[in-house]
């Protein structure tokens, strides 16, 4: 039967600079809203700057040609002006798109070309990709801008820089008009449907299969889920006086979804301040949590882990946390309450929530007020819809605790795949239906869990073995760091293999390996064990959101399977 959220709420009909900013000439507050984790006191930008940077880079793409629905790629990691130019793009009418900046030139000059990019602004650090992807996909010099870490910016000291055989690339402030004339440009006033289904971002994703597709979004999506998103925070009944010393740290990449919906547009919206670091780095991260005394922190499952098994992190002060927010990849329940116990016993009640880049950023969470005690995902959003079914045609739905295929509908779901309409009709039904591709049961109260991918089951003998599970499961061991499960085929059969980092190198032996699939069979049906093997890996490879990356272990698996038949 189709879920409807307990929520309801007009979702303002407004652009998505307007609903950040108010208008082009609103009072914004002048105290720190953008902060380097690195050197607080030097560098940070106010919530009016990152408005003037975006109306400056706004004023300056349209001076320089850029023409309504043209896209522009930012190739970088985080830095305090990258907000800005999403939302400078943006206000210009254009199209931003962000590609990850750990890609070779093969991936970038892909995203280039996919997305049609009339303009390249590329880090500094990644210039040599920048410049391969930009040959290979026939981009000019005069379209390629240096991108610095942000302290060039600031010292207004960036220069162009002369690459042979290529030509002279200037930086990206050259697209900045003044600060007279970028305060005095208005983006445009939308409100017609027309107008607000207007696409504002291409957000890459490898959606429910095969290759990268641009994801369709709009000023509607983005001002619905970053709603949406505010709404259920509103529920905390400490809401308003949370908001006067909330606090977060920014260590998720921006070009990604996840990060987007929280640090370049719902912080933003609420005001909270945000400290930015380029990366994620382990350490860091969590001497920032003490030093700025951060409240609120965004996290992915391989953190949360990271967190939970890391000896280190008993060393570090992180009694200010309050709230923590896990979503990209599932979690098990036991890691969370291991997590949870870095702090006094109910301190800390880590909320699981679940989403895709197709729905903007989130179709799930808890409510602040409730304590998540399972793995669940929470509940659909307000205005949303939901519904499990049992068929590709979405005619069969599932009853209530049984397993299958989750859709979802709602003001956030995707536009469509970038140029590609048939990817689309495969993806959204005429009525407006999501299908997820993830598989998804419900409870007696509507609170969603997430069971796997629906591409990445394990069929044992026909049944169902979801690598989640027994990826939980194996977080659990004292050996076991980290894990990844996977299936084979060995004489026509599949089965689940673990690829297991262990929790130190001499830990990596046949004995432990038996140990811990003896350890699994235990504990599972028959058709769940590890009778795939155990393979010991220094790491698990993920994406930067912390989705496992499945293909290369089945690759590696390949390779590993074919030299054992030598």
């Amino acid at each position: 039967m189709v879920i409807k959220s307990r929520f309801s709420f007009p979702i303002p009909e407004v652009s998505l600079p307007t609903f950040i900013f108010d208008s082009p000439t609103a009072e914004l507050p002048k105290t720190p809203a953008y902060i380097s984790a690195k050197e607080p006191d030097k560098y940070y930008l106010s919530l009016h700057d990152y408005r003037l940077y975006a109306q400056r880079l706004a004023s300056g793409l349209r001076c320089s040609g850029l023409q309504p629905g043209d896209r522009v790629l930012l190739f970088s990691g985080n830095t305090l002006f990258f907000p800005s130019v999403v939302m400078g793009i943006i206000m210009a009418e254009g199209i931003f798109t962000g590609a990850n900046p750990t890609y070779v030139a093969r991936e970038l000059a892909y995203q280039l070309q996919d997305s049609g990019a009339k303009y390249l602004i590329c880090a500094e650090a990644s210039l040599d990709t920048g410049i391969a992807a930009a040959k290979e996909a026939g981009l000019a010099a005069d379209r390629v801008f240096i991108f610095d870490d942000g302290t060039e910016t600031f010292n207004n000291t960036n220069a162009p820089k002369h690459i042979p055989d290529f030509g002279t690339i200037a930086p990206w402030t050259s697209l900045l008009d003044s600060p007279t004339a970028g305060a005095a440009y208005h983006w445009p006033h939308l409100t017609t449907p027309d107008e607000l289904d207007r696409v504002v971002a291409l957000n890459y994703s490898s959606g429910t299969t095969g290759v990268a597709k641009g994801v369709m979004i709009t000023h509607k999506n983005y001002v619905a889920n970053c709603s949406q998103q505010v709404h259920i925070a509103s529920q905390h009944p400490n809401y308003a006086a949370r908001l006067t010393w909330k606090k977060m740290l920014c260590f998720l990449p921006m070009y990604h979804a996840m990060a987007q919906a929280q640090f370049v547009f719902n912080a933003m919206k609420q005001r909270v301040p945000v400290y930015m670091m380029p990366k994620f780095d382990f350490l860091e991260m969590l001497t920032y949590v003490g030093k700025y005394r951060i409240t609120d922190l965004a996290v992915v499952p391989p953190i949360v882990v990271a967190m939970a098994k890391h000896p280190a992190t008993k060393t570090f002060d992180l009694s200010s946390i309050e709230t923590v927010g896990s979503g990209a990849a599932p979690l098990g329940r036991e890691m969370c309450e291991e997590f949870e116990k870095l702090w006094p016993s109910g301190q800390v009640n880590i909320k699981q929530g679940w989403g895709m880049t197709e729905v903007t950023c989130a179709a799930t969470t808890f409510s602040p007020a409730e304590r998540s005690e399972s793995f669940s995902v929470g509940e659909v959003l307000a205005n949303m819809e939901a519904k499990i079914v049992l068929d590709d045609a979405g005619l069969v739905e599932a009853p209530q605790g049984e397993r299958g295929e989750i859709w979802v509908r709602g003001p956030n779901v995707m536009k469509g795949y970038w140029n590609k309409p048939d990817a689309t009709r495969d993806t959204v039904t005429p009525e407006g239906w999501l299908k997820t591709g993830d598989v998804a049961y419900m409870d007696e109260t509507n609170h969603v869990f997430i069971v796997d991918r629906k591409k990445e089951l394990i069929k044992v003998k026909g049944l169902q073995v979801a690598p989640a599970e027994l990826e939980a499961m194996l977080l659990e061991h004292v050996d076991v760091a980290d894990a990844a499960v996977i299936g084979i085929t060995r004489d026509g059969e599949e089965w689940p293999r673990a690829y297991i980092v262990p929790q130190s190198p001499e830990k990596a032996t046949p004995e432990v390996a038996e140990g811990i699939k003896a350890w699994l069979a235990e504990r599972v049906s028959r058709h769940k064990r590890l009778e795939g093997g155990i393979k010991f890996v220094d790491v698990v490879p993920k994406n930067p959101s912390g989705k496992i990356l499945r293909k290369l272990l089945r690759d590696q698996a390949a390779l590993e399977d074919a030299k054992a038949k030598l």
